[in-house]
């Protein structure tokens, strides 16, 4: 029989919807009771809320709760006084529990940088043993982790890449060299007001025209040659004379392999697996119960943001090639479109004899009524789960090469005529979206050296430019295909091919004009290929160098991040030297394949796409999460070749969420907001993607995130810009503060103990 109130009768706790009892005690409960009674007629006390009488259809009860939920997340000044009153006690009360919380939190972080929102619901261990494991084993453990990070932190400020500051702050009181500022933080010359515009300012003339070609920066006089798969810089042209050769480090390959090792010997080590696990089970928990505890109040808070939701929230899609960033309707609109203005244009070579677009078609037997987006197959069905080869073939309309060739490559016989065509609808659909941004992704293959020249003139030639669009360049893992073919003699050639284009324009700008103007608007490198091929050669000192690498077989995974990793470095450090921006790699890593691609990508990338093998490798998951590494994710593509929608959900709560493969998992261009949707993550910071704008970062972004986001914790944080409540902000960031804490305090508690016996090694140099 169910309870019921008569009328008359006053409203009790017993009343309240669920939620709410259970989040409220003390006078905060008696205050929403009184609302509660004031905001119900005499009709509606015959019933209490949330409770299934006889005559009342479920309809009337869910319309009575969310009208209660909308009047409990009204803005303070359109509320009740009851309710005013009830918020300011309770802040009251919380503040004091945020005293009772300092101690959790790292001390220095909690002085240098003071949370700005506090009335959040917190979960806190209690006792001696907080980490569920003996002193002891925590210690090691502790004493493995700082290791990998501070590999980690080696390799990104050696290549000038970004290394999370709150990791690299709480690493600093175990090391006693002071940290590269400038590894971590982005230069800027003057302040930005608060209130900007959220839009940064759009330059008047197209970066392609005008007098950049004329500007150019002058010749610096060096010279450069490859030696053992890494190029070498000289102050002269001879390069010859080793006496002139610049000091641009790189880590030699001893050391990295030797850095390899130390890390594959963590992640097997048992205990520190036992411990990473266990850490891992109880972030996620501890995520689940702040989602329980404060969703309420993180949905209040973006309600009170005006004119700003989802939808108009600055984002970027870091993981999409730039030959399926468009979708099949698109694509289907646009061969149509060509057939019809085009027909007796000359697109490809036959037999020495060119073929018209209309003669293409008609050896097909297609005409353009005949087209239609089943006709095109470009879409990866459940047949291309685990066959990254049919997947690869979802590149080509119809299933053939050609209409590949000919609509969506650069280098071709209408040298990328309709290709730019395409790019530049779809850069006009994210500049009428305003909020939306794209780092699409070129290919570059190292079969030739002119490959940058040809992809720099396709850009410049037919103005493929947005403000909204960076490119990224794609490296193909396909040296065994070249080799067979005999267009390549040996690995180092392929790395020539790829890597002396780019020195020469910065060490003179005027040899390479285009693709210096190109240049200023790419971001990095990456490494694509199916991972899951097996890798024949084990990288060690005993592998051949690259340019006695002549065999037919490709060369692993971590030998190919090696040599672009090292190569990399050297031209950062040569284009700051001039002036330039710098690069960052941000390769395919642990979609399929053997688990030490994410240890290579671990130590050598800023950030890496996919990541689906962290779930199998929990000391590597630890670390990617202490290191802040961002992981571009890519669910609708993953399921239709790896990995299911619910695997994923549970793997990866805390990365960015990204889309890839356009054309062929998606049918609408609105890609990013369909896998967040579908995909249900948070989206977190483009503080993570720092290097999107390559001129101009610190404004582009202050603009977009505000003047303030590359601090730490919530004062980073501008609602009204990035509609991401303070209260997850501050979640994550003590979050990450309390684990830190927890190793590095067991390291200088171990420490401490021994500080009067014999000097050990310092933590930098802990053996595993």
């Amino acid at each position: 029989m169910s309870q019921r109130s008569l009328p008359g009768t006053p409203v009790t706790h017993k009343h309240l919807p669920i939620d709410l009892r259970t989040s409220m005690d003390g006078k905060y409960k008696e205050i929403a009771e009184e609302l509660l009674a004031r905001s119900l007629t005499d009709s509606d006390m015959r019933c209490a809320p949330y409770e299934f009488p006889e005559e009342s259809p479920i309809e009337q009860l869910e319309e009575k709760r969310h009208r209660l939920e909308r009047q409990i997340s009204q803005d303070v000044k359109l509320e009740p006084e009851i309710l005013l009153r009830a918020k300011q006690d309770f802040m009251k009360i919380d503040s004091a529990a945020d005293l009772d919380h300092v101690d959790v939190v790292d001390q220095h972080h909690m002085e240098r940088e003071p949370l700005v929102e506090k009335n959040f619901q917190r979960v806190s261990i209690s006792g001696d043993e907080k980490c569920g494991v003996p002193f002891t084993d925590l210690v090691d453990a502790a004493k493995c982790v700082v290791k990998a990070l501070f590999i980690r932190e080696k390799y990104m400020a050696l290549s000038l890449q970004t290394f999370c500051k709150t990791t690299a702050q709480s690493l600093q009181e175990l090391s006693q060299r002071p940290p590269d500022i400038n590894a971590y933080e982005d230069l800027h010359d003057s302040p930005v007001d608060s209130d900007m515009s959220v839009h940064p300012p759009v330059s008047e003339t197209h970066p392609y025209e005008g007098q950049d070609m004329k500007n150019l920066p002058p010749d610096s006089g060096y010279s450069c040659r490859m030696v053992d798969g890494v190029i070498h810089v000289y102050t002269t042209q001879n390069p010859m004379d080793k006496s002139t050769e610049l000091d641009l480090p790189y880590p030699d390959l001893q050391e990295y392999i030797a850095d390899m090792n130390v890390m594959m010997a963590l992640i097997i080590n048992g205990p520190v697996k036992s411990f990473c696990y266990r850490r891992l089970q109880y972030l996620s928990s501890k995520f689940q119960m702040h989602v329980l505890l404060n969703e309420m109040k993180e949905l209040a808070a973006q309600k009170k943001v005006p004119h700003r939701d989802f939808y108009n929230i600055r984002k970027v899609d870091t993981h999409i090639h730039a030959s399926s960033c468009m979708n099949q309707k698109h694509l289907l609109r646009f061969i149509k479109s060509a057939m019809k203005k085009y027909p007796d244009e000359i697109v490809h070579m036959e037999g020495g004899r060119g073929q018209t677009l209309t003669e293409v078609f008609e050896d097909m037997n297609l005409t353009a009524y005949d087209l239609s987006v089943d006709t095109l197959d470009m879409h990866a069905d459940r047949n291309t789960f685990h066959r990254f080869d049919k997947f690869n073939s979802k590149y080509n309309p119809i299933g053939e090469s050609i209409l590949r060739e000919i609509f969506i490559k650069t280098d071709n016989h209408i040298h990328g005529k309709y290709f730019g065509h395409i790019i530049k609808e779809v850069m006009s659909d994210l500049e009428e979206s305003k909020y939306q941004n794209a780092e699409l992704r070129l290919s570059i293959y190292g079969r030739s050296m002119d490959e940058w020249d040809k992809l720099a003139l396709w850009a410049v030639s037919h103005s493929v430019y947005s403000d909204n669009v960076r490119w990224l360049v794609q490296i193909p893992r396909l040296f065994d295909v070249y080799r067979t073919k005999q267009q390549l003699s040996n690995f180092q050639q392929m790395l020539e091919n790829i890597f002396l284009p780019l020195f020469e324009v910065t060490i003179n700008p005027s040899s390479h004009p285009q693709l210096h103007l190109f240049l200023q608007h790419v971001l990095g490198f990456d490494s694509v290929d199916d991972e899951s091929k097996p890798e024949h050669h084990v990288f060690n000192l005993d592998s051949p160098s690259p340019a006695r690498w002549c065999d037919d077989n490709n060369p692993p995974y971590s030998y190919y991040l090696y040599y672009m990793y090292a190569n990399m470095t050297v031209l950062n450090h040569l284009r700051r030297r001039r002036g330039f921006h710098t690069f960052v790699l941000r390769p395919h890593c642990g979609e399929a394949g053997p688990i030490h691609h994410l240890v290579s990508g671990f130590m050598l990338s800023e950030n890496i796409s996919h990541g689906l093998l962290l779930r199998k490798a929990p000391v590597l998951q630890y670390l990617y999460y202490l290191a802040q590494v961002g992981i571009a994710m890519s669910p609708l593509s993953n399921n239709s070749l790896f990995l299911s929608y619910h695997t994923h959900t549970h793997s990866h709560r805390h990365y960015n969420v990204e889309t890839t493969d356009t054309i062929k998992t998606k049918f609408t261009l609105k890609c990013l907001i369909i896998n967040n949707l579908i995909f249900p993550l948070y989206v977190v910071f483009l503080k993570y993607n720092p290097n999107f704008s390559s001129k101009n970062i610190y404004l582009t972004k202050s603009h977009w995130l505000g003047p303030d986001y590359n601090k730490e914790g919530p004062v980073s944080n501008d609602i009204r810009r990035t509609n991401v409540p303070d209260i997850r902000v501050g979640y994550r960031y003590e979050t990450l503060c309390e684990e830190l804490h927890l190793i590095t305090q067991a390291v200088r508690t171990q420490e401490s103990d021994h500080a009067n016996t014999p000097p050990v090694q310092s933590a930098r140099s802990t053996q595993i």
